[in-house]
Formats: C-alpha cells, structure tokens, sequence
C-alpha cells in the first residue's frame, strides 16, 4: 500500500474532504497539521509544489490543489462515482461549491481583515447571500431529482463529502439554518453517519472553516 501524508491547516478548510475519504476508505495516511502563527507555514511554504497548501503526498510524490486530490482519492478509492457520467456531475457540483467558496471567500477575508461593519454587511448582502441563495438552489434541485438522498447516483460520492463539509461550515457562520434547508440538512446527516467516519468525526478538532 502506498504511503500517504496529507498536509494542510490545522482546520477543516479545503482538505477535510480529502481526510474524509481516507477514513471512508479505511485507508492510513499521515494526516500533518500545521498550526497558525507559529512561524511552521513560513517555512514550509517554499518547499510545496505552488507554494500553498492542502498537499498530498504519495510516496514521495506531491500532488497540489484541494481540487486535484479529492479527484485522485475519488477515483482511487471508488467514491468518484460509478460511470463516468457520474463523475462527471460529481466534479461539476464540486466545481459549483467552489463558484460559490469563491463568494464566500470575500467574507472571510473581509472578517479577518478587520473590514469595518458596515463593510461586511455589504459583501454579505450583496455577494454572499444571492450566491449562496443561487447555490442553495441548485443543490436542492438536485437532490429533488436523485431519490437516493445522495447528490450523484445511489452510493457517497466525493462530492456528497465537500457539500456536508460547506454546509457545516454555513452553519457556524450563521448561514444554514437546518430546518429551513431539510434536504441539504439530510446529506449532511447521511455522510455523518457513515459507519467508517463516525469514529473520526466524534474525535476531530473543530473548526469554523
């Protein structure tokens, strides 16, 4: 078996998909955390591959971008969907979280930023909140056509893993409210309950993002 390490902040952020596969999977890696400010990221940075991270690392061999390495664990442990139609509409939804994260992103860095309030009410509604309304609609359309509960197919795919994960963290941002979205409050339920993630899920570091 090959020797993974997955390298990312010590949040959930853009790699928890990827460490959610593994577990799914049942599959060992290296899950390498580092922590905010304490100089770890600075000395890192030059060393990977675009000198960023999430970065997965496969005997050696590095494989940049969150995006590239869902793909490559999806299809490498079978959660990329079951025809190749499948994982076509499995990267399109990831594709369509990340239009949306791209909105998102303005918040949060205006938040971190110290931006004024009046500041972030702005972005909030008139970035977010219709991007996320236009998302929100998609996703439940979506859902509305594939009985299963599921986003592609009748079985988890990667996809399933990325949208829970945004949704939990709307929600700790004031941005999901459970009752009001049953649908996407069900996905979420359905991938925290797998058998094979429970263990992880009741033990990881909590983050808001």
């Amino acid at each position: 078996m090959p020797s993974y390490k997955l390298t990312y902040f010590d949040v959930r952020g853009l790699a928890e998909a990827s460490r959610l596969l593994f577990h799914l999977a049942g599959v060992p890696f290296e899950d390498k955390r580092i922590t905010f400010g304490d100089g770890s990221w600075e000395k890192l940075k030059d060393s990977t591959p675009f000198g960023q991270i999430p970065v997965l690392s496969v005997d050696g061999f590095e494989i940049p971008q969150s995006a590239a390495i869902l793909r490559y664990l999806a299809k490498k442990f079978g959660f990329a969907g079951k025809t190749p139609e499948e994982q076509a509409w499995a990267d399109a939804i990831v594709d369509q979280f990340k239009d949306f994260f791209g909105a998102f992103r303005q918040l949060i860095v205006a938040q971190r930023g110290g931006k004024s309030a009046e500041e972030i009410e702005k972005i909030t509604s008139e970035v977010v909140k219709p991007a996320q309304e236009s998302y929100f609609k998609i996703l439940n359309g979506i859902l509305e056509k594939n009985k299963s509960g599921f986003l592609v197919g009748n079985g988890i795919t990667f996809a399933d893993l990325v949208i829970a994960e945004n949704i939990e963290s709307l929600e700790k941002f004031g941005f999901f409210n459970a009752s009001e979205q049953p649908k996407l409050s069900a996905l979420r339920e359905k991938v925290y309950t797998q058998p094979s993630l429970k263990s992880y899920l009741a033990s990881r570091p909590d983050s808001q993002i």
